[in-house]
């Protein structure tokens, strides 16, 4: 997801916003195993969805930049072999953009997984006030990786145990395993003083909510933007402040603060000793480095507002087109799989992208729709699999 944060801990991808602040979720259930194709049905034509010329346009843009990942990605979800894409790949490339619905009409097919119910979340590129110098009141560091962070074997865990990749920490001057520095530690100074710092920001609760996110832009007084994104994270535990705050009667209610991302801020900002606490108990950390382009998803093409949905890979190809009918009408019509997230899981789970501004973080902080899922495959696709 430009790869959201929280969706990277322990990977690349993202958890949607609200999600990561501890909204329950109550998703589909897991992705399709090996009898995937059991779990498939026929949906409508493709004809038949009421999406707009704007909608296919976008879409039609998007799947072209996925193309090249989508002919030589694995498919895990295994419902399609890559090589199937070339066709609509090749027509893609030259179709031209003001005929994109007709695009979609003639050379695609719908199919739903499973029961075809969608939930969706929403995510967006944060925009906050940073510097790459510092300068008073911009005291909050924006950390590069640093070269201590690495994958080892605690020397007490018998190899019996050692399962999987090693877990990330570092190696003290004798040569022991520790836990990397967690998010309480490194706020205060753990890592200061090595030359980490490739920007300074002016807000830590909009720094913290620009970790979840995973990628975004700094600001400076002068209107200078950086783009940074995620260049990893310190291997400790995530924690979805959202749901400590809801557990504990602090958002929710009659409390005065709702939940959403909007109301998570505002108590953080009215209680500042006890939400630079609560923060801490998520002790993720996300390290970050400077962009040249637009944050890139787990496809590793550039996300677009309005075209770009996290998807889960075990259950729907990365790249293929997603039609969406929700009770947010606002995030009705084709979307491209061009992102991954730790939240979303499952056929029919997805997280919509929104880019960057006041109205992105609007429409992503408060999404959570209800619907109905159609997955766009290259016609002829059901045929091949036995699907009637």
């Amino acid at each position: 997801m430009l790869a959201n944060a929280c969706r990277r801990i322990g990977l690349v991808g993202a958890l949607a916003l609200l999600a990561a602040c501890g909204q329950v979720i109550p998703g589909p259930a897991s992705a399709p195993g090996p009898d995937t194709t059991a779990q498939v049905s026929r949906g409508p034509a493709v004809s038949s969805l009421p999406f707009t010329q704007e909608d296919a346009q976008g879409a039609l843009m998007a799947f072209r930049a996925s193309c090249p990942q989508l002919l030589r990605r694995e498919d895990k979800s295994g419902l399609i072999d890559p090589r199937s894409w070339q066709r609509v790949c090749d027509l893609a490339a030259t179709w031209p953009n003001a005929d994109a619905g007709r695009f979609f009409i003639q050379h695609f097919e719908t199919a739903q997984l499973r029961d075809g119910r969608a939930f969706a979340t929403g995510y967006f590129e944060p925009s906050i006030a940073g510097s790459r110098t510092p300068l008073p009141g911009y005291d909050t560091p924006v950390y590069a990786m640093p070269d201590d962070l690495v994958r080892s074997w605690p020397k007490d865990m018998p190899q019996s145990e050692r399962t999987g990749r090693p877990p990330l920490g570092r190696i003290d001057a004798n040569g022991e395993y520790h836990l990397y520095y967690e998010r309480g530690q490194i706020e205060g100074g753990a890592l200061a003083g090595r030359g980490l710092e490739i920007a300074w920001v002016k807000d830590p609760i909009e720094f913290f909510f620009l970790q979840i996110q995973g990628s975004g832009m700094l600001v400076d007084p002068q209107g200078r933007i950086m783009r940074i994104g995620y260049a990893g994270q310190n291997g400790r535990e995530y924690v979805g402040i959202g749901r400590v705050l809801a557990d504990r009667g602090l958002i929710g209610g009659d409390t005065g603060y709702a939940t959403s991302m909007q109301g998570i801020v505002q108590f953080l900002r009215d209680h500042p000793d006890q939400g630079r606490e609560i923060m801490r108990l998520n002790k993720s950390w996300i390290f970050f480095t400077e962009l040249t382009t637009g944050p890139k998803g787990a496809l590793g093409v550039e996300v677009t507002a309005g075209n770009t949905v996290a998807a889960d890979p075990e259950a729907m190809p990365l790249g293929a087109p997603v039609w969406l009918d929700l009770d947010r009408d606002v995030a009705d019509g084709l979307w491209i799989a061009q992102d991954t997230g730790g939240a979303i899981k499952g056929p029919n789970r997805f997280d919509t992208f929104w880019g960057n501004g006041e109205r992105a973080a609007q429409i992503a902080g408060g999404m959570s729709g209800r619907g109905q899922a159609y997955l766009l495959l290259p016609r002829g696709t059901l045929d091949s699999l036995g699907i009637r």
